[in-house]
């Protein structure tokens, strides 16, 4: 039993002055940005692991004699590399070994001061300073650093980056088309979150963000969709997301048929119970959701998807997000599958959030 935890002068507000107490929200505030970035990059993890799982299931049952000699080849391993090892670079890292879970072998991180993470290194995890060894490693890279050491690490790596490796920014400081502009690279993901003024704080305090995922309240909280907490995620994500995963399938050379397949498998596979009445009503991931009307008259059955520009998917409007903002059927299905995915399942009729468009 911990006799001192609820020992109110070892609370963070023990001490401030009266005057001062109204800034306690941005407490709150902070915590709930870092959960909420935690938890989508986990989602984003898990979605990848699931599709590379998918290919080789795929893979072993196109050739039954030699898929059960060999195991998953080395290029369809996710391999995530962090930079940064500061606060949100470990707490990231936690939560990726945890609850993806990602193994220690596929999980590297690049710090000024690798000392620093001897709790990591303990696990099996590589821990070191050296950037671009770890991008020629990695096919996912988030970069966890200071706004004002971001130029230096692109310049370092720009040269390094494999057009199908995912850079995934937490720089909040520093915009999507910047990142192009310093990486000379389209595949990137950047997540943006929108504070709200007089939220609920429903963060908690003491639980490690990895606890704090596992808690039903601030996991919908977390849902793409979901304006509680006082922070809301511009839904632009979700579409980078998708499109995502539709260049790794390109970059097999997977005919567009089988992708839309395979995307139906891993998203839109969970259903309410409703669904089980009226299956007609679900949702299923259409060529023209992804690509313009034009284009997908042209796109004969072989070919796979084009190659798209991640910036330009968050940037601009889309094919998806103008289907997705017009199907709130294919909203809840999502915000069901992202829960699901995290273990929770949402009772009937209580999704959390409406669409917000940023």
């Amino acid at each position: 039993m911990d006799m001192l935890g609820d020992l109110e002068s070892l609370q963070f507000e023990y001490g401030i002055q009266e005057e001062d107490r109204s800034w306690l929200y941005l407490q709150g505030r902070s915590r709930g940005l870092m959960i909420k970035a935690c938890a989508h990059a986990t989602f984003f993890c898990k979605l990848l692991c699931n599709l590379r799982e998918s290919f080789h299931e795929k893979q072993t049952s196109s050739c039954p004699l030699t898929g059960l000699l060999t195991g998953i080849p080395d290029d369809d391993e996710l391999k995530v590399g962090i930079i940064g090892g500061g606060h949100l670079g470990k707490q990231l890292a936690r939560v990726l070994l945890q609850l993806v879970p990602i193994p220690a072998e596929n999980l590297r991180i690049s710090t000024r001061r690798p000392e620093a993470l001897d709790e990591f290194q303990k696990l099996g995890i590589q821990c070191f300073y050296h950037n671009p060894y770890l991008v020629d490693w990695a096919n996912v890279l988030f970069l966890c650093c200071l706004p004002s050491q971001l130029p230096n690490i692109c310049l370092e790596i720009q040269t390094r980056l494999e057009k199908g490796c995912i850079v995934y920014s937490f720089v909040a400081a520093v915009p999507v088309a910047r990142l192009k502009l310093l990486l000379n690279h389209t595949n990137i993901l950047r997540p943006q979150y929108q504070c709200v003024e007089n939220f609920v704080n429903i963060w908690g305090a003491n639980k490690d963000i990895t606890a704090a995922l596992q808690d039903p309240v601030i996991l919908q909280a977390t849902c793409p969709y979901s304006p509680a907490g006082g922070i809301i995620l511009n839904i632009k994500w979700l579409e980078g997301v998708l499109y995502a995963v539709l260049n790794i399938c390109t970059a097999r050379d997977m005919p567009h048929l089988q992708v839309l397949q395979l995307l139906n498998e891993l998203l839109l596979s969970v259903h309410f119970e409703d669904c089980e009445k009226d299956g007609a009503s679900c949702p299923k991931f259409q060529l023209h959701d992804f690509v313009s009307q034009i284009y997908s008259k042209n796109l004969s059955q072989r070919r796979p998807f084009p190659w798209f520009d991640l910036t330009a998917v968050q940037l601009k409007e889309t094919p998806f997000g103008q289907h997705l903002s017009a199907s709130t059927a294919l909203q809840d299905h999502l915000t069901y599958r992202y829960c699901d995915s995290f273990g929770i399942s949402l009772p009937q009729g209580q999704q959390p959030g409406v669409s917000t468009r940023l």
